[in-house]
């Protein structure tokens, strides 16, 4: 794989709240005596074993095994979970699952407003030829910390040449008299955001919601998918791309000094006739300079990883691979 070229220094070092309007987090939470049991049969994560030290990623899918919103999952308390997502799911996500409550002693609302979340990265220099990749069971779980009643999540970190970025969540409830959510600056999200993408790990977004089931985009190795829980939509189909035959599409680290989108379809330049590929999560390189290359996460089937050139388009322009931070699973 080519190594990724990382134009003038990018300032990975800031603060930057991400639920304000407009901003790439939502809540939804999910109180009551059976909170705990109605999610456990709806996501792919084991939420009766999440300790309150603990996060981890989950996906809620569809019958047929496709994920129609991933999460950041922790509990608050035993009886309040949160679950941070994607906005352009949420309103969706929301009103379908609260079609499954029923008579569950749950109540699910958009939490949005009732918290701050503020995303921090900071960066970690490495010694010349450190690897910068991580063993996938080392992402499962993410620490979480507690000081009152702010808590602290340490996500998967990212990963640019030379250096690893520490990526953590501060939410904290909102208090009578506390000021509206700040926005945060553009810069500001753009950082966040290229740095996401080179967690690896892409969230689900509107464009892509019901497109891939989670191995698709590596969910099984970075410790979205209990396999040993009990039933939720979708629950045969992804235990069956698991454990029946080699998974045929994987999700990639991709760059290009063209603009990439989630949903856009990219192609092998052996065959132009059908998408090898769909981009899933993108983010322009921060910084002022015109020549800003783009990176993105793209579920591609695994035979085109080994094309001696792959697209961004049938026509062009080039799209380069890159190197995961983790490493796939290869057992569960």
């Amino acid at each position: 794989m080519r190594a990724m070229s990382i134009a003038p220094p990018v300032n990975f070092n800031l603060s930057v709240t991400l639920n304000q309007a407009d901003g790439p987090l939502g809540i939804i939470r999910a109180q009551g005596a059976d909170a705990v049991k109605f999610l456990q049969g709806q996501l792919t994560q084991d939420v009766a074993l999440l300790g309150l030290s603990e996060a981890r990623l989950a996906a809620w899918c569809s019958a047929k095994g496709r994920m129609l919103a991933s999460f950041i999952v922790f509990k608050n308390t035993h009886e309040d979970i949160l679950l941070l997502c994607s906005p352009s799911v949420l309103p969706a996500t929301l009103k379908r699952l609260q079609m499954f409550v029923m008579r569950a002693q749950c109540k699910l609302i958009d939490a949005t407003a009732q918290f701050v979340v503020q995303g921090v990265m900071q960066v970690e220099t490495l010694p010349v030829g450190a690897a910068t990749g991580l063993a996938s069971r080392a992402l499962s779980s993410m620490a979480l910390g507690r000081n009152g009643d702010d808590i602290t999540v340490q996500l998967p970190p990212g990963a640019v040449p030379g250096q690893r970025i520490a990526r953590s969540l501060l939410v904290r409830p909102v208090v009578a008299g506390d000021e509206p959510i700040a926005a945060a600056s553009s810069d500001a999200l753009a950082a966040w955001q290229y740095a996401e993408v080179t967690s690896g790990i892409a969230p689900i977004t509107a464009p892509i919601s019901e497109a891939f089931v989670p191995q698709m985009l590596n969910y099984e190795s970075t410790g979205g998918v209990n396999f040993k829980k009990g039933c939720y939509p979708g629950q045969e189909v992804v235990a069956r791309s698991q454990f029946r035959g080699t998974l045929k599409r994987r999700g990639y680290i991709i760059s290009s000094d063209a603009p990439l989108a989630a949903g856009q379809e990219l192609f092998d330049s052996r065959d132009t006739e059908q998408p090898c590929g769909t981009v899933a999560y993108a983010a322009q390189q921060p910084g002022t300079t015109p020549a800003r290359p783009w990176l993105a996460i793209a579920s591609m089937q695994t035979s085109a990883a080994d094309s001696p050139g792959l697209l961004a388009s049938a026509q062009g322009p080039a799209v380069q691979l890159q190197a995961l931070p983790y490493v796939l699973l290869d057992d569960i």
